[in-house]
């Protein structure tokens, strides 16, 4: 193997790069923007005079693929924080209850036999509902079980409470149209597992501090190199392969033996391969800050029913709020998101109304619509040109849009590079 170009330097070019350079490949990174991380990293934000992400994240414990990358990279021992079991806090702003989901650690659920572990006011048959998501997903590919709503009761102190803001988080789409074998896939490798696989983790120091500097550093001691400011414009493809690859400050001609990892969001990928599958709708989240700290004592993540907010996370100096599907707030002003979310956070941590510094952001097409279409639209890494590979959290990773997805598509693409280099030397 030669040379190997990996095209973008969000997680899953990151992903396929620590990878690549754990085979012994020499990779070059190449990055439009003047740093790595992608739509996962960290910046300052002079409104807040913070250190913000550009999207909160909650990671589970039977998130193999990210936990393993974590490892090999080097990441701080305490890169992720979370508590020493499976505990989810829950408030319900229109009621006033609170309570906790303690899902026991064996793959035994008898957690749903004991009152104070489960959602208030559900029965333990309750909790046999998605028995119908698994059943409709075994032995089918994605796009061709139909959507969750087809085969699970979407409705009831249950849905409302636990299955839609835990699978709205999960997909980015309102799960009643979400493809069943993505919420299959995210159920057997999570809470299916056991409350072991579902310990929940926060990169509270940022995500660059976990997962993007430690990457860089990684990739660059094992010789490889990181280009900014590399805007691919084209592929020069000729005959089953990718001859050269053209930037914005000129073209790189590719040897016989070099290759090219595209680790780009779909829509850019489409452009330079027009007949590349790929997903054509998009979901929307918001995320808002506030520069306040957080009272002593304030879960580190809360999941909010019948709100605007759905997730609160308490880092060591703001509160942020993650809000899913969230096309329906695009158009709306900023700063009256702003007020409307920040008086639901005074309502649950009993804090003075008046509205502190504050950041909204809006991220447009933040993933892929998890339908059923959409998930047949998903491309496989292998590609029709021997040297090129594709990676990103919208290909064929059978997860949706997460961090895991990304950082398991950087490792699927090479493997497949080995993969086609084993075979071409053997052909030889």
């Amino acid at each position: 193997m030669g040379t190997v170009h990996v095209v973008g330097s969000g997680l899953a070019g990151l992903s396929a790069a620590v990878a690549l350079g754990q085979r012994g490949a020499h990779v070059v990174l190449h990055e439009a923007a003047k740093q790595a991380g992608g739509r996962c990293r960290s910046y300052y934000d002079p409104a807040l005079g913070l250190t913000i992400d550009n999207g909160n994240h909650l990671l589970l414990s039977g998130n193999t693929d990210t936990l393993d990358f974590l490892r090999v990279i080097g990441a701080p021992a305490d890169a992720l924080t979370g508590p020493d079991e499976a505990v989810f806090d829950f408030a319900d702003l229109r009621s006033g209850e609170r309570w906790q989901l303690r899902p026991n650690a064996g793959r035994l659920p008898w957690w749903v036999l004991s009152r104070g572990r489960r959602v208030p006011g559900t029965r333990a048959r309750d909790y046999l509902a998605p028995l119908g998501i698994l059943m409709a997903a075994a032995g089918q590919k994605d796009g061709q079980g139909g959507t969750i709503g087809a085969h699970m009761r979407c409705e009831g102190p249950l849905y409302e409470r636990l299955w839609h803001p835990v699978l709205l988080a999960a997909l980015n789409t309102d799960p009643r149209e979400s493809d069943v074998g993505l919420a299959a896939k995210i159920l057997r490798e999570t809470l299916g597992a056991g409350g072991q696989a579902c310990r929940p983790l926060v990169a509270v120091e940022g995500l660059s501090t976990a997962f993007v500097d430690p990457a860089v550093r990684f990739i660059e001691a094992k010789g490889g190199t990181i280009r900014f400011g590399r805007r691919l414009r084209a592929l020069g493809l000729g005959r089953g392969r990718v001859e050269r690859l053209d930037f914005s400050d000129g073209p790189t001609e590719l040897g016989p033996d070099d290759s090219v990892v595209l680790a780009l969001p779909p829509w850019v990928a489409s452009e330079l391969l027009p007949d590349l599958p790929t997903p054509r709708a998009y979901r929307s989240i918001v995320n808002a800050h506030f520069a306040v700290t957080p009272k002593p004592g304030s879960p580190l993540f809360l999941g909010v029913v019948n709100g605007l907010t759905e997730w609160l996370f308490a880092y060591p100096d703001r509160y942020s709020v993650t809000i899913s599907g969230a096309d329906r707030l695009l158009d709306v002003p900023r700063e009256d998101l702003a007020r409307e979310i920040w008086g639901e956070i005074a309502q649950l941590s009993n804090l003075a109304r008046e509205l502190p510094s504050w950041q909204i952001v809006k991220e447009k097409r933040a993933t892929f619509a998890a339908t059923p279409a959409e998930a047949a639209r998903r491309a496989r890494a292998e590609t029709a040109y021997d040297n090129l590979v594709l990676a990103g959290d919208w290909t064929a990773t059978g997860l949706p849009s997460t961090i895991e997805g990304a950082i398991r598509s950087g490792r699927t693409a090479a493997r497949a590079l080995a993969c086609g280099a084993t075979r071409t030397r053997g052909a030889a």
